[in-house]
């Protein structure tokens, strides 16, 4: 009878296990993910993701997340940059990708902010410039040029 007990409690605790490494299942919703050695942006890149795959959590620390990818790179990134929702990459119904949504499209729209979206709100905005939103985009900043940023402000990581 024990036995039995224990062969009940065994599957049940197995079952959960199961499902809850299932639930753990999220996309990635940054354009370019890294994935580093330990939960910190300081953490050595050890691999990327692109926005729309999906990966396994494995483990929390605070706001980071250790993951792995299907293509079995693994490691922290922060919750910030994963996403419970799915997201498809392809041209809807076997039609021309090259007129689908292009990646950035397709960042904005998994924000809820689409080129339209944008549009009206400049149209209701016009004394705004966006000139510097679109240019900072486009920065791309180093670890080491981060790193130095912080150790010149005397600020922690």
């Amino acid at each position: 009878m024990k036995r039995n007990r224990f062969l009940i409690a065994a599957a049940l605790a197995f079952a959960l296990a199961t499902a809850a490494v299932h639930a753990a299942q999220m996309s990635v919703q940054v354009q370019n993910g890294v994935l580093r050695d330990k939960a910190s942006f300081l953490g050595k890149p050890v691999g990327n993701v692109a926005y729309g795959d999906r990966v396994d959590v494995l483990a929390s620390q605070g706001d980071w997340r250790q993951v792995r990818a299907a293509s079995g790179a693994a490691g922290w990134i922060h919750g910030s940059a994963l996403d419970s929702k799915r997201v498809a990459l392809s041209a809807a119904s076997g039609g021309d990708v090259r007129l689908a949504a292009s990646t950035d499209e397709v960042a904005l729209a998994g924000k809820g902010f689409s080129q339209e979206v944008e549009t009206a709100y400049k149209k209701q905005n016009r004394s705004l410039d966006y000139a510097w939103v679109d240019r900072m985009a486009t920065f791309k900043v180093t670890d080491a040029e981060a790193l130095r940023f912080l150790q010149e402000g005397g600020l922690e990581p």
